[in-house]
Order: structure tokens, then C-alpha cells, then sequence
């Protein structure tokens, strides 16, 4: 099977999409498939045993786009089928020209976070799917829905998702749940080790991930300051980054962005990782601290009450709640019987996302669409 996969975003960006295009692509070429990968970047993306083809981000917005559409075309004319993990327009248009099928790794609402980049919407999605809206978000819903429905099939990481892209008209016996699979991981060094390198001092969280307004990681720090004692190391890069500088009291040190393998030590050598999102699909860095034995605290948003369970293998409170969060952080650190409760659980309830198992479903989704 030859496969073109897909993504926005590519090492040494920070993501979801980051961390699973290159997973799937060296999967299916230690499979024995002909997989080749389209990107955007700032710079040329580290040398692959299969080619990374890429578009400079430098290009100009609407340049860029029909650039890289065209681009899906060139080269989805040679594969057997298109898996995209994003820029789904550009895939879908240049897949459709050259009448390739495509595969859609659906995380978000495109039509959301497309109104929301422009600052045309607040809220969530949820409330997103509810409301009244004018012309240029019906065009952005109409396009989404456009984009879904013509694809051989649309792979989302939650069941709350699946239901939402039925809901905008995608034939059911056409969306699959797929889970996001947990790390492939390293041998750590021993947990007091990391901490060193990390330089943490008594009771630590963790964050990893891009600093975005989805994220609302004020109400994670909010939630810290109320703790006293209590410090919080965040991983990662974004729009969002001065602003919450400004924010964080003295026990908040932004690390800036990490490869992949330090964001697992990371998780690994804290106390417990935290999670304020307003809204979330299901969030790889969950899976990742919970399969390091790294108990979660999160907000119920989306899909994340499918992986963490409260009081099982972390501690969840409603989206927005600083008080409610602040008081799981207190409690999370009150209680040591609790502690070891939650953190002897963790390992063990991602065990069924096992990285072979998942992208062998994704395998037989890609190898159906390719006919």
C-alpha cells in the first residue's frame, strides 16, 4: 500500500499531530508500505527513512494554502490512499482532484477552531454546536461538513467526537473511534534522578503541550497559587506563552519546548500532570503521564472522562472551575493513601491503547479506503 500522510505540524513542533504523524508513518514503513509525508515548517524536518516532503511557513497565508493543496495533488496522485491529520481543505481538495481516497484523523470541530483562530466565537465547542451564527461561520460549518462527508472514512480518537461528526452528517458506518495509543517508552532513569534534572522540590505538576487559549492554563495556575508550596512546570510553546508569563506566581518555570522523550520524563518525575482545557478531543499527553504511572488531574471536557476515571486514575472537576481544580490539587496532595491509590492504577488503564494495537486498526481503515 502506498500512503501519503498528512500534518500541520511535524518535530520539532509541539502537538498531538507532532507526536502521531511520525508514530503512524513509522509504522506503516516498518510494515512495508511506501509512505511518504507532507508537512508544513519553518524549517527542513529531520531526515526520515522515508521522504518528508515540506512547505515553508514563511509563505504567505492564502499562498500557502493553495500551494500546499496543490501539493497534496502532486502527490496523491502516486499513493494509494491519503491519511490527514490535518489541513483537512487543502487535503481534501487536493485528494478529490486527483481522485484519491482520504482518511481524516479527526481531533477538534475544524469549524470551531477555525472561528475561533479568527476571533469570530468564544466559548467551547459544545456551546459552539448550539448556537446561532451568521453567514461566514455557516461557511465554515458548510466546508467542514463538506471535508468530512467526502472522506472513505473519518477516524476520531473519542466516542464524544464520533457523535458530533455524525451530528454534521457523515454516515455513522463511516466514523471509527480510534484511541490515541500510548508512548512507546524509553528506559527511564530512576524518578529522583528526573527530578534532579528537572530541578523539583517538593510537590510538583506538570503540563505538556501547546500554550493555546483551548488549554486555559490560567485557571491552572490560578489553581497552583492557591496551593501554597505546590509548583507546576509547563512544557511546550505558543501564542499563548507571554501572556501566561505574566500570570504565574513564583513556583511556575516554563521550560519552553521539549522533544518528546523529555516530555515523557517529565511526566514521569512529577507528582501528578494537570489539565485545565476548555475543550479537548482526547489529549495525547493524558495517555502519556498515565502510562509513565503519572496520575492526571483534568477537567471533564470532551473525551478526557474516557480515559481518566475520578478517584481511579486521576482527579477530574468541571471545565473553567479554579476553585474546584485548586481544591483536587489540595486534596490530591492531603491524602498519601490516595496518592499511591491513583498512581498504582495509572499504568495499567492505558494498557489497552498499546501502540500495536491501535495502528494496526489504523492499518486495516487505510488498507479498506485504499480498496
Amino acid at each position: 500500500m502506498r500512503v501519503l500522510v498528512v500534518s500541520g505540524i511535524w518535530p520539532p513542533d509541539v502537538g498531538g499531530p507532532a507526536s502521531h504523524a511520525p508514530d503512524v508513518a513509522a509504522f506503516l514503513h516498518g510494515r512495508g508500505h511506501d509512505v511518504e509525508v507532507l508537512t508544513t515548517a519553518d524549517a527542513q524536518p529531520a531526515r526520515q527513512p522515508y521522504p518528508v516532503h515540506w512547505i515553508s511557513r514563511a509563505i504567505p497565508k492564502g499562498a500557502i494554502h493553495v500551494r500546499t493543496g496543490l501539493e497534496v495533488a502532486r502527490l496523491a496522485r502516486g499513493v494509494d490512499v491519503v491519511y490527514t491529520t490535518g489541513m483537512f481543505g487543502r487535503s481534501a481538495g487536493g485528494a478529490a482532484l486527483v481522485r484519491t481516497p482520504y482518511v481524516i484523523k479527526l481531533t477538534a470541530d475544524p469549524a470551531f477552531e477555525r472561528a475561533r483562530r479568527r476571533d469570530m466565537v468564544g466559548g467551547d465547542v459544545e456551546q459552539f454546536q448550539r448556537a446561532r451564527v451568521g453567514p461566514a461561520i455557516c461557511g465554515l460549518r458548510l466546508a467542514r461538513d463538506a471535508e468530512l462527508r467526502g472522506a472513505a472514512h473519518v477516524l476520531t480518537p473519542s466516542a464524544w467526537l464520533r457523535e458530533l461528526a455524525i451530528g454534521w452528517g457523515v454516515p455513522a458506518d463511516r466514523v471509527s473511534v480510534l484511541p490515541n495509543p500510548s508512548p512507546p517508552l524509553p528506559n527511564l532513569p530512576p524518578r529522583e534522578e528526573l527530578r534532579m534534572s528537572f530541578g523539583m522540590e517538593g510537590p510538583t505538576l506538570a503540563f505538556a503541550g501547546r500554550l493555546t487559549a483551548q488549554k486555559s492554563l490560567e485557571v491552572a495556575l490560578a489553581a497552583v497559587a492557591a496551593n501554597d508550596g505546590v509548583s507546576l512546570l509547563i512544557a511546550g510553546d505558543g501564542d499563548e506563552r507571554a501572556r501566561l508569563e505574566a500570570l504565574a506566581g513564583p513556583t511556575v518555570r516554563f521550560l519552553g519546548a521539549q522533544p518528546r522523550e523529555r516530555v515523557v520524563e517529565l511526566f514521569h518525575a512529577a507528582d501528578a500532570s494537570i489539565l485545565s482545557s476548555s475543550w479537548e478531543n482526547f489529549p495525547h499527553t493524558v495517555v502519556e503521564a498515565l502510562a509513565v504511572g503519572t496520575p492526571v488531574l483534568a477537567t471533564t471536557t470532551g473525551g478526557v472522562a474516557e480515559v481518566v476515571t475520578d478517584g481511579v486514575n486521576g482527579l477530574l472537576v468541571d471545565p473553567g472551575d479554579t476553585d474546584g481544580l485548586a481544591a483536587a490539587i489540595r486534596r490530591y496532595f492531603a491524602d498519601g493513601a490516595l496518592r499511591e491509590r491513583l498512581r498504582g492504577n495509572a499504568a495499567r488503564s492505558v494498557e489497552r491503547y498499546a501502540p500495536d494495537r491501535i495502528f494496526a486498526d489504523l492499518e486495516r481503515a487505510l488498507e479498506e479506503a485504499a480498496g
